[in-house]
């Protein structure tokens, strides 16, 4: 089906014109008096996120602390336009969907470092616990022209926990279902010279059995996963015009599934490392400039209880970037920056190259006035491999009123071939390859209806070409292509102690080759919170619509559609003890988000395909206790 332009602005306006009590998705800490919020993502420098051109959902310690999520993909799959899929429960892999693109065409951040693996293009989100995060800045639509390959989909940020001036200590404990533990401590502070964070989380779950392929033995079993993780964050300033500091993150564990092909009672074990050290600098009155070095390491190890042999896909990558912003006049300012990266793939495959570099130089204008504010930049990239690529984008900001704003906006990404595209052994691979390229067009209307209410809503379209593409023989090229046409609406709403939030998408992801629909996005999401403080309780829940979907190409393999309700409650026993209570799925509703295929191994040659189970009602209480020092 196709989605006409007056087709998705009717999808926009009617529920506003409803007057839906709705909103971006919990998207910052800030209350009415502290508006506007700050985010840095878009544009590689702080700013206001009223001031941004781009769709932008913000998570803070606050939200996260407030409406419990069981993961990270749970948690930014309740932002607009976003949807999530697991392999089985809490600690599978996770796939992205960023406005109907794929895993690999969204690129992560943490702290400011690229995280996305050089096998596959994807991240590990799975691996990234929690109690770990301090805030999460998610970008729809390309910035290809700030960042470079991945960012086609957009851009999810991840910062590590900071300190603040004092001396606060945490702990926190949670059991549940599965016998799942959640555990973590640490400790933060400060002064008004330099701050520090370090914290230390353990979380484990038996799991649940995660396929359904009626068998017995180790496909039978509960899958477990274990994630241990520590972080250490510190800044320093050094003067009024020079700040230092460096952020450490470590996450590694295990995460069992299976049908594993080399044995039974498969298992992976996982590492990901991320290390960045940045400077903030004011030369003068209208240049700043920020520099960052940064490190990470994604390794896997596909193992087995039965035998030696493993698999690994090893990822590791060095960074460095240079970022300056000069205001020369009022209302005008250049983002001139370049950065670079090397990265290698460390696997027991025989590939013929293992390692490249990737160079590039960016800039941006952004000039804002009374009646119109432009925003153009241009990046150029520089790659070992696949040569180079220039990316663009330009946006048109028009004031309606003093509560309403129009952007047009216009942006191209590209995402490059991976290792496993370019040289993966046994003629499974193409050297030929080049980027993934796609051209984006979008409509936003911003709107603060009154203090307490918020609008945002989005129509856009996204092209793809040159995308990568299996053939008969699993050999990658360069003859997919696809368009993704889109609306969003998004509204936050706060009334005295009661706040609701809903977000509603349309998405229409087209294979422009069969027509068909891309593969586990569905066409139609909608997402409520809605949360009150009761003096020293609070209440609240969340309920999210999908419609289904297709596990494959032919779009013979149906995913059915399914509605989730998710309950929470806390009470505020203490100034410094906290307790919670949160039940998901709590009419236990059966769904899966994939499927697996069951493959014969002798004449004549056939598969078989069964959906992945994901996690029925369950249940985590948690004390958290933060005393006075």
């Amino acid at each position: 089906m196709k989605i006409s332009p007056s087709i998705l602005f009717s999808s926009i306006l009617l529920p506003a014109s409803l007057s839906l009590s709705a909103a971006e998705s919990l998207t910052d800490d800030q209350s009415l008096e502290t508006l506007p919020s700050i985010i840095v993502t878009a544009s590689r420098q702080a700013e206001a996120t009223d001031d941004t051109t781009v769709a932008t959902t913000v998570f803070t310690r606050k939200d996260i602390e407030s409406i419990r999520p069981s993961s990270l993909p749970d948690l930014i799959s309740r932002a607009p336009g976003i949807q999530t899929g697991q392999f089985g429960g809490r600690g599978s892999l996770a796939s992205l969907f960023v406005r109907g693109t794929k895993s690999a065409q969204t690129l992560i951040l943490v702290d400011g470092v690229r995280i996305n693996g050089a096998d596959s293009g994807a991240a590990s989100l799975e691996a990234l616990a929690l109690d770990q995060i301090e805030r999460v800045e998610i970008i729809r639509g390309p910035r290809s022209a700030i960042y470079g390959s991945d960012a086609i989909g957009g851009v999810i940020q991840i910062f590590t926990r900071s300190g603040e001036p004092g001396l606060q200590p945490r702990l926190h404990l949670g059991f549940g279902s599965n016998k799942s533990w959640e555990r973590s401590a640490g400790i933060s502070g400060g002064d008004e010279k330099t701050s520090f964070n370090l914290s230390l989380s353990f979380e484990d779950t038996n799991g649940i059995d995660r396929t359904t392929f009626p068998t017995t033995g180790p496909n039978t079993d509960r899958d477990a996963f274990r994630n241990n993780s520590v972080s250490l964050g510190v800044r320093h300033i050094l003067t009024d015009d020079l700040d230092i500091g460096f952020s450490v993150l470590d996450q590694r564990g295990e995460t069992e599934y299976d049908f594993g092909y080399q044995g039974v009672y498969p298992y992976d074990e996982f590492q990901l490392s991320t290390a960045s050290v940045y400077s903030n600098l004011s030369i003068n009155d209208i240049w700043d400039m920020r520099f960052d070095l940064g490190h990470v390491e994604n390794r896997r190890f596909n193992k087995n209880d039965d035998n030696n042999k493993e698999d690994n896909f090893n990822t590791y990558r060095d960074s460095l970037a240079l970022v300056n912003t000069i205001s020369l006049v009022e209302g005008q300012r250049f983002i001139v920056g370049a950065d670079g990266y090397q990265e290698q793939l460390n696997t027991d495959e025989k590939f013929s190259e293992t390692e490249r570099w990737n160079r590039a130089a960016f800039v941006q204008h952004k000039y804002d006035a009374d009646k119109f504010s432009t925003e153009v930049g241009v990046r150029y990239d520089k790659n070992e491999m696949f040569g180079s690529e220039s990316s663009w984008n330009g946006a048109l900001t028009i004031p309606l009123d003093r509560q309403n704003d129009i952007i047009f906006s216009y942006g191209e990404g590209f995402r490059a071939p991976t290792f496993v595209d370019l040289y993966y052994p046994g003629g499974y691979a193409n050297p030929d390859l080049q980027p993934e390229r796609s051209k984006s067009y979008e409509v936003q209307w911003r709107s603060d209806i009154t203090r307490a209410t918020q609008l945002q809503a989005s129509i856009y379209q996204t092209d793809i070409t040159d995308a990568i593409v299996l053939d008969s023989g699993f050999r990658p090229n360069n003859i997919g292509s696809a368009r993704i046409e889109g609306a969003e609406l998004s509204l936050s709403h706060r009334w005295q102690d009661w706040r609701a939030d809903v977000a509603v998408d349309f998405t229409n992801p087209e294979d422009r080759n069969s027509g068909k629909q891309l593969v586990r996005r569905a066409k139609r999401t909608l997402n409520v919170d809605l949360a009150r403080q009761l003096g020293k309780f609070s209440v609240g829940g969340n309920w999210q619509l999908i419609s289904r979907s297709w596990d494959n190409p032919d779009n013979t393999r149906e995913i059915s559609g399914y509605g989730l309700l998710n309950l929470r409650s806390g009470w505020q026993a203490a100034d410094d003890l906290v307790f919670n209570l949160v039940v998901d799925n709590v009419f236990d509703k059966e769904y899966s988000r994939a499927f697996y295929g069951i493959f014969d191994s002798a004449p004549p040659f056939g598969s078989n395909y069964y959906p992945y189970r994901e996690n029925g009602r369950t249940f985590m209480a948690s004390v958290t206790w933060t005393p006075k020092l």
